[in-house]
């Protein structure tokens, strides 16, 4: 039994006979005919007796006309939804990403997609450092996967790399007093002995973090801080000057924080990741929306 010839057998019954029902159908009469007969064989009951010119339906047959029209309805609705998600209609896409960029890009980065795209669920997935999102990456866990990294990410034989956002790094203090005089960039050096409250290793902050402890004189770690949602509420508590990146200066100005920029040639360079082999539909749109909104 199979979806076509459930569909002759009920194009048979709506439409009186085997000649209609090719006829609706458009193909040969004989085809009708065959792929009856072939259901007829895998069931083990003829479906019609015939009365004159017309077909009439056995018990068997009565039987199969509701079993029948819900497979063809499952079936439809299973061509809808695989149409709907390769339309972008619907579907989930499950993204893995850093915290600092879960602030941005990818709120902005999900703000335009979900602008075109309605209708698509986005997951996003927690990595603390950009090896845990090229692991969710290899292992499947994630489709696309947010990297920050201290300049150009490096060639990679089994991801791909789509640059949307390069974010210098600022300094965040409670008061312009914690920062050397005046209103432009902060050269390393002149942060000497300052109390910093850097990020975890391995990370593009903190590494940036690492470039002003190698400078300053005296400048020292006051806390190293895994939970980076705590930066700022430390800096409000006096704590230290917090190294992050420029992302961040729209959440510590709100709050009456001293964002000044770090004098750093480095970088972060943030960049949508898949693996190369083919992507989703949903995961190109991500991409494609994603260059196509990055900012010049």
């Amino acid at each position: 039994m199979d979806a076509r010839q459930l569909a002759y057998f009920l194009a048979v019954v709506d439409h009186g006979g085997v000649q209609r029902a090719a006829e609706e159908l458009f193909v040969a009469q004989p085809s009708v005919s065959q792929a009856i007969k072939k259901l007829e064989r895998g069931l083990g009951a003829p479906l019609f007796q015939r009365h004159g010119r017309h077909l009439v339906l056995t018990a068997a047959g009565e039987a199969l006309v509701g079993p029948a029209r819900q497979v063809t309805r499952w079936l439809a609705a299973a061509a809808d939804s695989v149409e709907a998600v390769r339309l972008l209609r619907a579907g989930r896409l499950t993204i893995a990403s850093m915290p600092s960029q879960a602030v941005s890009p990818l709120t902005e980065l999900i703000a335009g997609f979900r602008r075109r795209y309605p209708g698509v669920q986005v997951s996003v997935r927690a990595a603390d450092r950009p090896a845990d999102v090229v692991a969710a990456l290899r292992t499947g866990a994630a489709e696309l996967g947010l990297i920050a990294t201290l300049g150009p990410p490096d060639p990679d034989l089994e991801l791909v790399h789509h640059v949307v956002d390069v974010q210098p790094f600022v300094l965040v203090a409670l008061n312009a007093a914690d920062l050397p005089a005046g209103t432009g960039p902060v050269r390393p050096e002149l942060l000497a002995d300052a109390r910093l409250i850097v990020g975890q290793p391995g990370t593009g902050m903190r590494r940036a973090a690492d470039r002003v402890l190698a400078t300053a004189p005296g400048a020292l770690i006051a806390i190293e801080m895994e939970h980076r949602e705590a930066l700022l509420p430390l800096v409000l508590a006096g704590v230290g000057v917090a190294v992050v990146a420029a992302s961040w200066r729209r959440l510590a100005e709100p709050m009456g924080l001293v964002v000044r920029d770090l004098a750093l040639e480095e970088a972060l360079h943030v960049s949508l990741a898949h693996r190369i082999e083919p992507v989703s539909t949903l995961a190109r749109a991500f991409v494609e929306a994603g260059l196509e909104d990055r900012p010049a």
